[in-house]
């Protein structure tokens, strides 16, 4: 009987055809998991581009970025990275040293300067009202915690524009990152040597507005848009206005 090749990991990019436009690779944040990106990604593969939505660990800023950078690595040709939230903190580490990285796409993102935190900018400017809906710590066997947003205040902080009964399955949902993941110092800014598009909502209530209005002008973003309105998901209750600015980073010359 002959023997059935199993393809896993890398050696299943190499079966991929090539596309001819960039891979879009979504990375999510903390609190959310690959399904947040689900109406972004069916406009993406209806427009023609091959896209992955990467299991964002949520442990460490250096350790996602070097586990999203391996993904990166693996696929060769020419990418888009788009981070949500603490997602953008990865991608920042994550394009570092990937030459097929052609832009960063920073959702109610996070984009730090080598040495900052995720927790140092959100408190840069006021308006971020996550820490009193945040559950007791989990503790966990390495001396670390895990952070999650109770599920009753859950909608309200971080997906207040999406129909409650659907922001309360992604309570359910949602994934925890690490308290140490929030306070970790990022390394070297990617954004320095790669363009950026920024989005986000003006009703953002994990990440102020005003600090991702100031990061977007730091990184002398290419585009920026703010979706009138719009909840920390962004992503969720506006695709196509985020669909649209991740075609336009990628179809950029």
């Amino acid at each position: 009987m002959a023997a059935a090749a199993i393809l896993t990991g890398t050696a299943a990019f190499a079966q991929m055809k090539k596309p001819d436009k960039p891979y879009i690779v979504l990375v999510h944040g903390a609190f959310a998991d690959a399904t947040s990106w689900d109406g972004v990604a069916k406009i993406l593969r209806k427009d023609g581009y091959h896209v992955i939505a990467a299991a964002n660990p949520l442990r460490s800023v250096k350790g996602d970025g070097q586990y999203i950078g391996s993904l990166v690595e693996a696929l060769k040709d020419p990418v888009v990275l788009v981070g949500h939230s603490y997602g953008g903190s990865v991608i920042t580490e994550a394009a570092n040293g990937h030459a097929n990285v052609k832009a960063l796409v920073y959702v109610a993102a996070f984009s730090p300067e080598t040495g900052e935190s995720a927790v140092e900018l959100s408190g840069k400017f006021p308006g971020s009202t996550l820490g009193p809906t945040l559950s007791p710590p989990v503790p966990l066997a390495d001396g670390g915690k895990d952070l999650y947003i109770l599920q009753d205040k859950f909608p309200a902080q971080f997906a207040a524009d999406v129909p409650v009964a659907q922001a309360s399955l992604m309570a359910v949902a949602q994934r925890p990152v690490t308290e140490a993941a929030l306070n970790e110092k990022s390394g070297q800014a990617g954004w320095k040597q790669i363009p950026s598009w920024h989005i986000y909502g003006s009703a953002d209530k994990n990440i102020p507005p005003a600090a991702m209005a100031f990061m977007a002008k730091r990184a002398q973003a290419r585009d920026t848009k703010v979706v009138s309105g719009a909840s920390h998901v962004v992503m969720v209750s506006h695709p196509v206005e985020v669909a649209k600015m991740i075609e336009e980073a990628a179809s950029a010359p």
